[in-house]
């Protein structure tokens, strides 16, 4: 389960701000970082504990480097843990609850990711994830955020709901995202984070652990060892993951096999963490027959049983009840459930993340200091 009030991601934010002097009296957490006056940090999508550590010989840098672990929080996917980084809030606050979700009232899917709706629907960023972002409060407080990362983001749907606040530089190769993160580090104080995606590309065409995804992780390794290395006194880097991966060995289409389709609606989610939304009444029946279709390789919950356990974090508001499945199945094995017809991308994957095993929820929190 994830560890929300300490040891998740979403308690990385308030404990960022604290240890530059801004505290968050509305986002308690028991995590605690020491002092700094300035701090930088390098997000790597997909870099997994259990992957960093299954592989210390390919980063050898980032092995020698002190640090903990955390969770990424349900589901292990980026959109989820994006959102917990920028709001300090858990899933279950801030409404960001998996990768394609049903948008209530409408019966058609909304990619979070890509922000991408079917013709004619709108998705307003300040709506679909209203709360204020810890960048807000933190220039509020006097401290201007800065988010590094490519150009392509800047302006997304995902860029505005969870990165609003900040002052989003643009920079596409490594050597401009390390120029660009050590210019924003001069000023004091400051909050630096720094977005690097391609080991989670690597990881899902590829898999994880393979030659092409360990030439993505020496990237990453350098990358961390030039940032580390080019700090302003005072300052802290720290290294951390929206999730891990797993490499399927056996995927099930839930879209060809007849026990999966009747009385479901639309299947969202991703292959990992699925989520699926019945026909009215239906519930129960679509319940009971991807409980006993993925026995002994899935948790197949419904929508009460996965908020009641705490999947999502302590609470669940009332209002994104409803993007959550009536049906929510997440596998512990190394199977990925597809459904290629309505996401036809993610069928072709080797590597997947999403669910509550120890290789996708468990991220690394690394430190180094000048």
């Amino acid at each position: 389960m994830p560890g929300y009030g300490g040891g998740s991601l979403a308690d990385l934010p308030a404990a960022l701000l604290a240890a530059v002097g801004v505290r968050l009296p509305d986002a308690p957490s028991s995590l605690r970082l020491d002092p700094a006056d300035r701090v930088c940090l390098f997000l790597v999508d997909g870099l997994g504990a259990e992957l960093l550590r299954a592989h210390a010989e390919a980063a050898p840098f980032l092995s020698g480097l002190t640090g903990r672990t955390l969770t990424a929080g349900f589901p292990a996917t980026t959109v989820t843990s994006l959102c917990s980084l920028g709001t300090g809030m858990t899933p279950g606050e801030h409404g960001m609850l998996g990768l394609t979700l049903a948008v209530p009232g409408t019966g058609q899917l909304f990619n979070c990711l890509r922000w991408t709706l079917p013709d004619g629907l709108t998705m307003d960023p300040e709506k679909w994830q209203p709360a204020t972002t810890v960048y807000q409060r933190a220039a509020r407080a006097g401290v201007e955020p800065v988010y590094v990362a490519p150009a392509q983001f800047e302006g997304t749907g995902l860029t505005k709901a969870v990165y609003r606040g900040v002052r989003y530089v643009a920079a596409d190769t490594v050597d401009e995202r390390v120029a660009r993160a050590l210019e924003a580090m001069r000023q004091r104080p400051a909050h630096v984070t720094v977005y690097y995606g391609d080991l989670d590309s690597t990881g899902h065409l590829a898999g994880w652990g393979g030659e092409e995804w360990l030439r993505q992780l020496a990237i990453v390794d350098d990358m961390a060892q030039r940032l580390a290395e080019g700090l302003p006194p005072g300052s802290a880097l720290y290294i951390t993951a929206d999730h891990g991966m797993v490499n399927a060995t056996e995927k099930v289409d839930a879209e060809s096999v007849p026990a999966l389709t009747e009385g479901v609606a639309l299947i969202g989610g991703e292959a990992r963490a699925r989520h699926v939304y019945a026909v009215p009444g239906a519930a129960r029946h679509v319940l009971d027959a991807w409980r006993e279709t993925f026995r002994g390789k899935a948790r197949v919950v419904s929508r009460q049983e996965a908020v009641e356990s705490g999947w999502f974090g302590p609470r669940v508001r009332d209002a994104w009840l409803e993007r959550i499945g009536d049906v929510v199945a997440v596998p512990y094995t190394d199977l990925a459930i597809t459904a290629p017809t309505a996401h036809p991308i993610e069928a072709l994957f080797t590597g997947y993340h999403g669910s509550l095993t120890p290789a996708e929820q468990n991220v690394p929190l690394l430190e180094a200091r000048t």
